[in-house]
């Protein structure tokens, strides 16, 4: 299960309960059909109206979208599909969980991590592992088996379907490696290793170019995580990193490497982008987003040719991690049956290879089968982005939806401690010791 902070539900009454004789359960003090939170499967035609809830997706994908919800009345003529599209700004999850309370969580919902913590904890979200035991048979085993969140009574349940995810690589300036003395075939396999390589960074260009960016926030907590460093406790309520040797062995070479000149001395609390940064070939390492490629090869052509990309460093940890988007079906909904089907469907592989496919998007779908094609697999020539496509989708496959995710209170907190290592002024144990007491302050506050 993901290591993050839960939302809470404030509500009276939260949590599903038994209700009254005539057929009714409670969740947060909405009325369920008990059909929708007793043991046994959902069963049922499939009929009637629901309404579907995405998040900022209508401006650029209404076409899809609205093909999608016509080939599933098409094949399901007694059922309609209300589409709505939430702006998924800042106050996204407060505007839903209001919704959730007020009895009007919409009967199919596009979610994030933090979201489905808080609607499966109080009941919201149909338990499938109930109500649907095969629903996890088209996604990725291992992503299936993470996307498990607590509900009410403490037990994990699988109450969402994984959607699409974002991915992660290597990318980096294959003529600078080679001026740095660096073999663009053999990048590093370890995070530490990375570090090793871009000491000889620092020590062959004079200040000409550099490894990556200092701002420890750029690397907090994904490289933490590849090194298999235990981030939070067990049950999430407290920071543990500072008690971990690896975590100080990385403040130790993040020190090393920003005072041999492998990092921009302006860059240590800058919250300039690094795809800049790399399209001006002043970086050697540029971001582990697909996406920047696209990026570089429409703003930056000539640094785009000399681009290379490598699996990234999956370290003790033995795979990527990435938390996805997740569809849930309410609990509290009306036509439980026709919800949960148009949610399978929507995530179904063709449909999800279908968006995929989007010129206009850069997503990997969360069935085996999608990852599969040759969209993904067959990849001609040496084009980074399509060579990063492959390797993505060949992560996804053991990938887990185990991504931890700090609040921004807390990635602040914990990286001013960090700069002051690196700047020499707290040796790097007193730097995490100081560190994880802020955050753990944080995390006591809520905040």
């Amino acid at each position: 299960m993901t290591c993050i902070a839960a939302l809470s539900l404030a509500a009276a009454g939260c949590g599903l309960s038994g209700g009254s004789d005539d057929g009714d359960a409670t969740a947060g003090g909405c009325k369920v059909d008990k059909a929708n939170v007793g043991s046994g499967e959902l069963s049922g035609d499939v009929k009637g109206s629901i309404t579907f809830q995405t998040t900022n997706l209508k401006k650029d994908f209404g076409d899809y979208f609205n093909g999608v919800i016509a080939a599933f009345e098409k094949e399901h003529p007694d059922a309609k599909v209300k589409w709505i599209d939430d702006p998924g700004d800042a106050t996204f999850t407060q505007r839903l969980v209001a919704d959730a309370q007020g009895c009007t969580l919409p009967d199919v919902v596009n979610i994030n991590v933090n979201t489905a913590i808080a609607l499966t904890r109080n009941g919201y979200l149909l338990d499938l592992d109930k109500k649907a035991p095969d629903a996890g048979e088209p996604f990725v085993p291992a992503l299936w088996k993470s996307s498990l969140y607590a509900d009410a009574s403490g037990t994990e349940v699988h109450s969402v379907l994984p959607w699409y995810s974002g991915g992660i690589v290597q990318t980096f300036n294959t003529e600078l490696m080679k001026k740095a003395g660096l073999d663009p075939a053999k990048p590093p396999t370890t995070v530490l290793g990375l570090f090793d390589d871009a000491e000889k960074v620092a020590r062959a260009s004079g200040g000409k170019y550099y490894a990556f960016l200092a701002n420890p926030q750029l690397r907090i907590p994904a490289d933490w995580q590849q090194m298999g460093i235990q981030i939070f406790s067990a049950d999430g309520k407290s920071f543990t990193f500072a008690d971990d040797p690896k975590t100080v062995r990385w403040v130790e070479a993040m020190t090393k490497l920003y005072k041999a000149g492998g990092m921009p001395r302006d860059s240590l609390s800058s919250t300039q982008d690094p795809a800049n940064v790399y399209g001006q070939a002043k970086l050697v390492y540029g971001p582990t987003n697909p996406n920047f490629l696209r990026f570089i090869q429409q703003n930056n052509p000539t640094v785009y040719k000399k681009t290379g990309v490598a699996r990234f460093m999956l370290d003790d940890l033995g795979h990527t991690v990435g938390a996805p988007q997740y569809i849930g079906t309410a609990s509290t909904s009306k036509n439980a049956v026709t919800a949960l089907a148009f949610a399978q469907f929507l995530t179904n592989a063709k449909n999800q290879l279908e968006w995929a496919k989007d010129p206009n998007v850069v997503i990997f779908p969360s069935t085996t089968a999608s990852l599969d094609d040759p969209f993904f697999q067959s990849v001609k020539g040496t084009d980074p982005f399509a060579e990063a496509r492959k390797i993505v989708a060949s992560d996804r496959k053991t990938a887990t939806a185990d991504e931890v995710a700090l609040t921004p209170g807390e990635l602040n907190a914990i990286s001013a401690q960090i700069q002051l290592a690196m700047q020499g002024k707290k040796s790097a144990e007193d730097a995490l010791e100081d560190a994880q007491s802020k955050g753990n302050e944080l995390i006591e506050q809520g905040s």
